[in-house]
This record gives structure tokens, C-alpha cells and sequence, in this order.
């Protein structure tokens, strides 16, 4: 495990370490990517966790019950595995595969203002959640906002209007009062 000279704003997080696996030094992960084992494409992983960033390299994974089952090069102790439960699993924005025009990573949203078709800001994306019907924009009031409500918002091709990336801004088919 190295240290790294990726720009932390350059990395984005796409999974984390919750636990041991057997006695080999084998980590459980849980995956951000969709479908999980997307996760195991990328071969190099930047660790991150309270300040600390380490660079280190997947040797084999597979799925599990509750994620994925990882092996990691030069990791080879149940205790030192140990020490990186509740790191985060990044890799640098560079490396995601390009997206069409009219979709986006679920990182470029948050933070965006969003606007409805009266010209209303919400407030800004904080998060998003995965509900299995559809995902969820959690909007949360901002300077500037109508109210100091936090919304809920479909992110749906009914509910969003419009993206701006450039200009920070989302645009949204949804009456203030609901």
C-alpha cells in the first residue's frame, strides 16, 4: 500500500470497507457502483479515511450476501485487514466511463439549486437516495430559499426539467406547497 498523488477533489467515492473476511487478510466492501461487481473493474483504489489516503491494488474479488468479498495486494493478515474497516473506497472522477448527454453521476448533482417552473428555489441537492422505484433527490433549504422546508423530489424525466451544469442549477416540474 502506497501513499498517492491523486488531488482529493479529483477522487470520488464509490465504495467502503466495513469488515473482515476469514483469516487471509480478505475485506468486505460494500459497493456504491450499480451493479456492485462494477466495482472490481477498477484494478487500483485510493483508501481514504479521516485524512489518511493510501493507494493500494485489487487482487481479486467476488460477490457475497451482503457485497463483495475483496483481496487486496500485499494484505495478507486478518488484524491488518482489520485496520481499514471504515475506509472509504475512491478512485479518480477521470476514471468513470463517459455518459451520454442527458445522464448524469449522482456526484455532479449534489449541490445543484433547484428551481421550479415558477421560478421557486427549493434549496440544494444534498443527497441522493435509491428507493427502487425511482431515485430521490433530497433537497435541503439554502440561502435564498422560499422556505426552510427539505424536500423530497423524484428523480424522474416528469420531475426534472433541466440541467445546468455549468450554471449549478436544476430546474423541476413540482408545486411549492406539495
Amino acid at each position: 500500500m502506497n501513499a498517492t498523488p491523486e488531488k482529493a477533489d479529483d477522487l470520488i467515492v464509490v465504495g467502503k470497507i466495513f469488515s473482515v473476511h476469514g483469516v487471509r487478510g480478505e475485506v468486505k466492501v460494500y459497493s456504491f457502483t450499480d451493479p456492485i461487481e462494477n466495482l472490481l473493474d477498477y484494478p487500483r483504489w485510493m483508501l481514504r479515511h479521516e485524512g489518511k489516503v493510501k493507494q493500494v491494488e485489487l487482487v481479486s474479488g467476488r460477490g457475497s450476501q451482503k457485497g463483495l468479498v475483496v483481496k487486496l495486494k500485499g494484505l495478507d493478515d486478518r488484524d491488518e485487514a482489520r485496520l481499514l474497516s471504515g475506509y472509504e473506497i475512491c478512485i479518480a472522477r477521470s476514471l468513470l466511463p463517459n455518459l451520454a448527454a442527458d445522464e448524469y453521476y449522482w456526484y455532479q448533482l449534489v449541490g445543484l439549486k433547484v428551481i421550479n417552473q415558477d421560478e421557486q428555489l427549493f434549496g440544494t441537492i444534498d443527497h441522493l437516495l435509491e428507493t427502487g422505484a425511482n431515485d430521490v433527490m433530497v433537497v435541503k433549504p439554502c440561502a435564498g430559499s422560499l422556505d426552510d422546508r427539505e424536500r423530497l423530489l423524484p428523480y424522474t424525466a416528469q420531475c426534472v426539467l433541466g440541467i445546468d451544469l455549468e450554471a449549478g442549477v436544476m430546474r423541476v416540474e413540482w408545486d411549492a406547497d406539495f
